[in-house]
């Protein structure tokens, strides 16, 4: 009976129906009920993510879905933001933009995030998709100013253009000029990463005639006696990043500027601020009361100024900003943002030995007692103590993430000399709703242990530096029911508890090991042993070949795919395969 009733509804309700459902794993259940609901959903999918741009092939996606409006694509492992993973190891989106040119004409939206991009693949997205509008490449590389001139020049209805750190080769700054007169309909547009100078008159010009402007963030190169006339052309801004924020102190250059932000009545966001001299900070006290989000990670301010303005963001929801704060700025913050929800701390001299600002366990601690909406913390120290991370576990229950980088590998409870597990377990007990957690100081078996029993709903886990042997890796991937990322560096974990949990591997996205006691052989087990999976082996010193098996390997990236051994690998990548267990290339899908 109820299967009746399920087939009954016409396909346009259940198109309809679906249309609500935004999350990408309940669509994936929803195709999973019955042969004509796979049907339905897959023809009114508009929108795809791939966190993984070799865990599937671009003509299986758009075979399984031929009316795709947006896709979003993930390519290097989350280690490349650390350097871990070498140059040219792959990650190039070329494939998929060949592939999406000849079947989906009517793309709208290309997010992209750790991908090789290159000029040649911009200029194919320009001309192929008529109706483009959103181009988002994050920590991308390999493309220079005369793509982003054919993405300018070809894509007439585009609405976002956003360069989130990434390289850009800057061969000229007059590419903004290549988007025609008859260009208005911007409304996002992120061009903090470039490095040269861009021309001042066609970027006025360009947004003057974008009414409907809502985001603009400048380059370093963008001086501070140009803001002023930026903000007055585009009043209507919500989010803005400055370019460079230094200058010589005169009055009537802060006048001028701080007139400029007073007529910002919608800011809601502010960034950029690179070598920001304090004295220009008045300037946008006018706009502090209504902002939600500010991000002053490249302001090398002294932390009386930071904490003043601070004071002066009441409604705050997100800060981002360098350790100048100190232990007394983030004590103001604790005691006037009562709606924060994101704190990131960032080191200024992660590198000297000593420490250059008085940044401890305690300002964590106030801004834990003060901010009751806390739920995603990134903080760089040098000290900590158990009794503080269990402060915080407490006082925070709400965290879903929690990043804490010590800076010195190793380091204890610096009062008890004692390693961290207690402080980091009290984190994973008391905060049910955990889903991302990254790991330092001074951390044993038992820590994993802790992990494993009460962190059920951790997707992701970085590690570094931390555990005595197998056991701590078992109790992870044995006990940790949602992990889908798993990223260890410099950890006694090795062949047993990797073999032992093998099929553990198939229900997560992807695990990567660098400088970790596994074994040569132990990947070719592997890789025998789970057909689904990718085992890669990363060594750029020579062949794992030419070494006995049970030498460990440099680095090791395991993925689910359906989609086979990868067809780009370079000379310094082995994969093993379900066979030999050796290199080999594979035919292009």
């Amino acid at each position: 009976m109820q299967k009746i009733m399920t087939c009954s509804f016409p396909e346009e309700v259940l198109e309809h129906v679906f249309s609500f459902i935004q999350s990408d794993k309940d669509r994936n259940v929803i195709s999973l009920v019955c042969k004509s609901w796979y049907e339905i959903e897959r023809w009114c999918r508009r929108r795809i993510f791939i966190g993984n741009c070799y865990a599937v092939s671009p003509r299986m996606v758009t075979g399984r879905f031929p009316e795709v409006r947006s896709v979003e694509l993930k390519g290097k492992p989350h280690f490349a933001d650390f350097n871990l993973v070498p140059d040219g190891w792959g990650g190039y989106v070329s494939p998929w933009i060949v592939e999406m040119a000849k079947a989906y004409p009517w793309l709208e939206e290309i997010r992209l995030k750790r991908m090789v991009v290159t000029d040649d693949s911009l200029e194919l997205i320009a001309k192929s998709f008529k109706n483009f509008k959103v181009l988002v490449l994050s920590s991308c590389e390999g493309f220079s100013t005369n793509g982003l001139a054919a993405i300018a020049a070809n894509c007439r209805n585009l609405k976002q253009l956003d360069l989130w750190e990434s390289e850009v080769e800057d061969l000229s700054g007059h590419w903004l000029s290549h988007f025609p007169e008859t260009c208005t309909s911007l409304v996002s547009l992120n061009i903090s990463c470039l490095g040269s100078e861009v021309c001042y008159s066609a970027l006025e010009r360009l947004v003057s005639r974008c009414p409907n402007l809502r985001t603009l963030r400048l380059n370093q190169a963008v001086p501070l006696d140009r803001i002023a006339n930026l903000l007055r052309r585009a009043p209507q801004l919500v989010e803005f990043g400055t370019g460079a924020y230094s200058a010589e102190a005169r009055q009537d250059v802060l006048s001028n500027l701080a007139g400029a932000f007073s007529g910002c009545k919608d800011l809601k966001s502010l960034s950029g601020f690179w070598d920001a001299v304090p004295a220009y900070l008045p300037a946008v006290y006018s706009v502090c009361s209504g902002l939600t989000f500010l991000n002053l990670s490249y302001a090398a301010v002294p932390s009386p100024d930071l904490t003043e303005l601070v004071r002066r963001c009441p409604s705050l929801q997100r800060l981002w900003v360098l350790d100048y704060i100190e232990d007394s700025g983030l004590e103001a913050l604790a005691s006037c943002c009562k709606d924060l929800q994101e704190l990131r701390v960032f080191p200024s001299e992660p590198y000297e030995a000593e420490p250059n600002v008085s940044l401890t366990e305690l300002g964590l601690v106030s801004v834990s007692e003060g901010c009751p909406k806390l739920q995603s913390v990134l903080y760089f120290c040098r000290q900590m103590t158990n009794a503080a991370l269990v402060t915080i576990a407490k006082n925070s229950p709400n965290l879903t993430r929690f990043r804490l980088c010590i800076i010195v590998p190793h380091t204890p409870d610096y009062l008890t000399r004692q390693p961290l597990d207690d402080g980091f377990g009290a984190i994973v007990e008391h905060c049910k709703d955990l889903r991302r957690l990254s790991l330092s100081g001074l951390l044993t078996d038992r820590m994993f242990e802790y992990i494993g029993t009460y962190a059920k709903k951790l997707e992701m886990l970085s590690i570094a530096f931390a555990g005595d042997g197998n056991s701590g890796l078992h109790h992870v991937l044995s006990g940790c029911e949602s992990l889908r990322k798993l990223e260890i560096r410099d950890c006694p974990f090795g062949d047993e508890a990797l073999l032992a949990n093998a099929a553990k591997l198939e229900t997560m996205r992807s695990l990567w090991m660098s400088s970790c006691p596994v074994s040569y052989r132990a990947c070719k087990l592997l890789g025998q042993k789970m057909p689904k999976l990718n085992v890669e082996v990363i060594d750029e010193r020579e062949s794992p070949e030419s070494r006995p098996e049970y030498c460990p390997v440099d680095k090791l990236y395991i993925y689910r795919t359906i989609a086979g051994p990868r067809f780009d690998m370079p000379p310094f990548v082995w994969t093993m395969d379900e066979d030999s267990a050796t290199y080999k290339v594979p035919q292009a899908l």
